[in-house]
């Protein structure tokens, strides 16, 4: 057999352990493995017909090629954010399964967040055999409790928070951390739950200001140390505030000079007459080697993967559930949006997690 791999979307850390995981059980089969550069963008740019096109555009994955690249972050294939259907001149499913089949691939293993696999399972919905690995350091594809990358995420978290606070100290001030989550408010959740600060803004709860505002500025004067630490979504909202929500289709670069957490500081040097200190921490949290359970859970995925097209079950999407190892039908992901339990996790009044009775729950909470 010859299987294909992709990574799309934002890198994170465990892609490459996950990569490895996928080329040597294949190779331990007899198979062989071609790596596709840049996610499906890759597919787009080959030319089956010309060897120069095809060389630029993929990789055999032998065991060379993958040697030692679990060791280190990112995705040894590049990404990308490109959706085959929305390009410009029109859908391009047609070039995609073109590719596929003048290549010889039986298989295609795809690693990706919402948007890599929505067109994973579009793909298998037109027959191609597909199986899809969820990964996105915001944790939120729906139909799995964990995605590769999330871990590392939250740890990568948690050390700048802790770090900043001696900056916050020196100076006095209100540090607002933001943290990547643009739909989804999980990694400020854990990370702010996991650093101890004093509140925590998510993106499914709206704050006001007029309640955030004095419970930050009596943080600061009830700590000896004379300052206080807020970690906020990146897609939170301010009560009243509406200059975010433009933003969406705004470069990484662009967002960043109307961040919420900016936002938010300037409201607090306002109003609360208090100095603060920004913290973007972006795409720090998803740089780096992966940790321990990144590794470990790319690994498991990457085997898996394999074991599910050798036995012929495909058109699935592999997920953790409950702390296990399992795999669900591969547009799972289309059926809802994987948010944080507001009412169980959070409490609305005191910006704060409430993560106190976990009996029963599974290890990350969901």
């Amino acid at each position: 057999m010859r299987i294909g791999v992709l990574t799309g979307g934002g890198d994170v850390p465990g892609l490459n352990p996950c990569i490895r995981s996928i080329a040597l059980s294949a190779l331990d089969r007899g198979w062989e493995v071609i790596g596709f550069r840049r996610g499906w963008q890759g597919f787009l740019e080959i030319d089956p017909a010309e060897r120069e096109s095809v060389a630029a555009h993929s990789i055999v994955l032998d065991r060379e090629a993958v040697r030692g690249i679990d060791r280190v972050g990112g995705t040894m294939l590049h990404t990308s954010r490109t959706d085959p259907r929305t390009v410009a001149g029109g859908d391009r499913t047609g070039h995609v399964l073109k590719v596929l089949d003048a290549l010889g691939v039986d298989a295609l293993i795809t690693l990706g967040g919402d948007g890599t696999l929505r067109f994973s399972a579009h793909l298998s919905a037109k027959g191609f055999p597909v199986v899809s690995i969820p990964k996105t350091m915001d944790n939120d594809v729906f139909g799995t409790d964990y995605c590769i990358g999330f871990s590392t995420a939250i740890t990568r978290s948690v050390d700048a928070i802790n770090a900043l606070r001696t900056t916050a100290e020196s100076h006095e001030r209100i540090a607002i951390v933001e943290l990547f989550g643009r739909r989804s408010g999980e990694t400020a959740l854990l990370a702010g739950f996991l650093a101890q600060v004093d509140r925590t803004v998510i993106a499914e709860v709206p704050a006001d200001p007029d309640l955030l505002l004095p419970l930050l500025a009596a943080d600061r004067r009830s700590r000896p140390g004379a300052y206080a630490m807020c970690v906020i979504s990146e897609g939170a909202k301010l009560a009243g505030d509406e200059a975010g929500d433009g933003d969406r289709g705004l470069s990484a670069t662009k967002r960043s000079e109307t961040a919420v957490s900016r936002r938010l500081a300037l409201l607090i040097e306002e109003r609360a007459k208090e100095g603060t200190i920004v913290q973007q921490l972006a795409y720090l949290m998803r740089s780096g080697d992966p940790d321990a359970l990144d590794r470990m859970v790319g690994f498991a995925f990457g085997g898996l993967a394999i074991q599910k097209i050798e036995a012929g079950e495909t058109g699935r999407m592999l997920a953790l559930r409950d702390g296990n190892y399992c795999h669900v039908p591969i547009d799972t992901l289309l059926g809802g949006t994987k948010t944080v339990d507001v009412d169980r996790l959070y409490d609305r009044a005191r910006y704060r997690p409430k993560l106190t009775h976990v009996e029963g729950m599974p290890m990350f909470l969901y």
